[in-house]
């Protein structure tokens, strides 16, 4: 189990990630969420999928493409800082939607990456030590533990999963 983090572990931008994550076993949460996150993607279809979930909006298949490409620089970010202290750079979430086409994948395609991606950010999550997990490092300039990014991961995918329920999906 991790237990929540402290708010002096993660820069003010990341409460709302980690206070979307209201139970005491994240791992858990982050499994379940493979689950039902890939349920709801190929429910839509592909056709649905290419389509903005709301005008002016990324399409559902951007959507997805993006929790995969946060939770892939959450988990490297977790990992280096879990081993030492190497200052991590900035994630520009529009320079990534920008020079990918997740649009030319099927959306079954996405959603079995999505689940590869998630089973791999598990084992690497749950080997971490406590040590480890309190460990402190830097990104985007911000100070932030291995455990804050543990939660972050599942508050960032529910707060998009929270969008899509705004807009009724």
């Amino acid at each position: 189990m991790i237990n929540k983090p402290q708010a002096n572990e993660y820069p003010d931008y990341a409460i709302n990630y980690v206070n979307k994550v209201d139970t005491t076993d994240v791992l858990e949460l982050l499994d379940e969420l493979k689950e039902s996150t890939a349920n709801l993607f190929i429910s839509l279809g592909e056709e649905k999928a290419s389509l903005p979930y709301a005008p002016g909006k990324w399409t559902f298949k951007d959507t997805l493409g993006h929790i995969i490409d946060t939770e892939r620089v959450f988990a490297y970010r977790a990992l280096v800082f879990s081993r030492n202290n190497v200052p991590q750079p900035g994630f520009d979430q529009d320079v990534y939607i920008n020079n990918t086409d997740f649009n030319s994948r099927t959306i079954t395609d996405l959603v079995n990456e999505y689940k590869a991606v998630r089973e791999a950010t598990l084992f690497l999550y749950r080997s971490f030590s406590e040590g480890q997990l309190l460990r402190l490092g830097t990104a985007s300039g911000y100070p932030i533990t291995v455990r804050a990014i543990v939660y972050i991961t599942a508050g960032h995918e529910l707060h998009h999963l929270a969008v899509l329920k705004q807009y009724g999906y």
